[in-house]
């Protein structure tokens, strides 16, 4: 059991003021909640205070820039700035810059392209925290799917559309379970329940254990052409998904 010092509340402090009013997409709860939720899950995998440290920081650096990064290093030591360095996708500039929507989902796809290499062969402190996060988004959007006023309009609110989340999720989900990061099993299951509340075939070779290598432009393209032709707005929940989703 690791023991927690005032480290801990400092994070969350500066992570509440860097990340100010900032809202979580598509609600009116706090954006700090996340962090929140991803330090907690660290913690309850069995990461340290280091590490849960980089849990609550990783959000203002990747969305406010690397600037941040000389502060955290002063504040909490290199260990955690480590961390978030590796952890980063992309700076909040290189999301923002983009004026047409085709443009910036072609900056989303190229940067998650990059993360997916990047995790391959990433520390197991970044591992960690990165599929803590990824595991607590993961959860928001079946919350989403599972509820009758959301449904699939969850994907409006995120910068990949549904064929493009739901390709990242499968790919984040096999390169952690093929690296052992403690969260992978429980991101397996909440991607495949995911998959199975839009009624999408979901792969068996994954399942299997037989994990997919690392997706490449290409295979993203095929995945694409696999979809349905319908607008994300008209596909359905499954009647029984809607029901009862604990049975899936």
């Amino acid at each position: 059991m690791h023991s927690f010092s005032h480290r801990i509340t400092d994070a969350f402090d500066y992570a509440r003021v860097a990340l100010g009013s900032q809202t979580r997409k598509g609600s009116n709860m706090p954006y700090v909640y996340h962090p929140l939720g991803i330090a907690s899950l660290i913690i309850e995998f069995g990461g340290d205070e280091d590490e849960a440290i980089a849990g609550l920081l990783h959000d203002v650096v990747e969305d406010y820039g690397v600037e941040h990064l000389a502060a955290v290093r002063t504040m909490f030591g290199e260990k955690v700035a480590r961390i978030l360095t590796d952890c980063t996708v992309g700076a909040a500039h290189a999301k923002e810059r983009f004026d047409s929507a085709e443009t910036k989902r072609e900056d989303w796809q190229q940067r998650k392209e990059q993360h997916l290499a990047h995790l391959e062969q990433a520390n197991e402190m970044a591992l960690l925290v990165s599929a803590c996060d990824k595991l607590q988004k993961a959860r928001a959007i079946v919350k989403g799917l599972e509820s009758d006023e959301i449904g699939t309009t969850t994907f409006d609110h995120l910068f990949g559309e549904r064929e493009e989340t739901l390709w990242y999720y499968r790919s984040l989900a096999s390169i952690f379970s093929k690296r052992g990061t403690p969260p992978s099993e429980a991101l397996l299951e909440t991607v495949m329940h995911m998959h199975a509340l839009l009624g999408d075939e979901w792969p068996q070779s994954i399942e299997a254990g037989s994990l997919r290598p690392l997706p490449s432009q290409r295979s993203l393209h095929a995945y694409r052409a696999g979809m349905p032709a319908e607008p994300v707005n008209a596909q359905p929940l499954l009647p029984h998904a809607a029901e009862n989703p604990a049975q899936l």
